[in-house]
């Protein structure tokens, strides 16, 4: 909390800092707070907030304040997303349209398409999801972590549902989808990865079996005649074994759109670049 002072008399505020955007953010630390308090608190920060011309207000309330969620409610905030610890909850204060942005609208999903010298295919069967007890080989998916790039997940994952250590080469591909997961959108990145070990051991809470399949065997399953995406995928590794194709591979940029402190990466074709360089 900060104090204000107005004709010597002292007015309690909540804690804030400002945002990029013309308006505040507020993270609640106390350990306890009853509602008729908070309630005495938040009207005369809001007002003051106004006073300065700010625009939203964002009250970042741990779980342990819940109690809160009630007062802040009725006095016109709602919700903007929640993780396991806090709820993120927001104002628009200002007599201008609303500008707050939504909740984060995708989820992102990988594919680790392993292949080995053979040509063959490290394939699985799940014992959850929608090819469970259908006898059908599948490449190893999952969902990236927060904070987790593309091309670590794709090598995660593999690992995790298989136990082959893999080097991560390329994304063939992805695709956008919409009302996946809870009504949200999703994106998918197939992404290309070379074997570093062959010994499977397959993680047994969610795969049911694992093994390496030729790859003119993997792809004459009949389910193969269900899925179009997974069609594109083996036409798509045809032709980059061909030479005819060329996928994403990643860059170490830094980026200056993000708080983030490490490299992050471009995923760019980079042969592609260096040919019209050359030229």
């Amino acid at each position: 909390m900060t104090s204000s002072f107005s004709s010597s008399q002292q007015i309690e505020l909540l804690t804030s800092t400002d945002d990029d955007y013309g308006g505040v953010i507020v993270q609640m630390d106390q350990p306890t707070m009853d509602s008729t308090t908070f309630l005495s608190i938040l009207r005369a920060s809001i007002s003051n907030w106004k006073h300065q011309g700010k625009q939203g207000v964002w009250i970042k309330l741990p779980i342990h304040l819940a109690n809160l969620v009630e007062t802040l409610i009725k006095e016109g905030f709602w919700y903007h997303h929640a993780e396991p610890k806090y709820l993120m909850l927001v104002h628009w204060i200002a007599d201008s349209a609303n500008t707050i942005p939504a909740n984060a609208t995708h989820r992102v999903g990988v594919g680790a398409f392993v292949v080995n010298e053979k040509r063959e295919v490290l394939v699985v069967q799940e014992k959850t999801g929608p090819f469970r007890g259908t006898g059908s080989w599948k490449f190893p998916t999952g969902v990236a972590d927060q904070g987790e790039d593309i091309c670590v997940a794709a090598v995660r994952e593999a690992k995790e549902e298989t136990g082959v250590d893999t080097e991560f080469v390329e994304i063939l591909a992805f695709r956008q989808s919409h009302m996946s997961f809870f009504e949200k959108s999703d994106l998918f990145f197939v992404c290309l990865l070379r074997p570093l070990s062959f010994d499977i051991k397959i993680q047994e809470v969610e795969i049911e079996a694992a093994k390496w399949m030729p790859f003119d065997e993997y792809v004459a399953q009949p389910f193969m005649e269900k899925y179009e995406l997974l069609r594109y995928i083996n036409d798509i590794y045809l032709a980059k074994v061909d030479g005819h194709y060329s996928g994403f591979t990643p860059v170490p940029t830094k980026s200056n759109f993000s708080n983030q402190k490490n490299t992050s990466y471009l995923y760019l074709n980079a042969g592609g670049l260096k040919r019209c360089n050359s030229l």
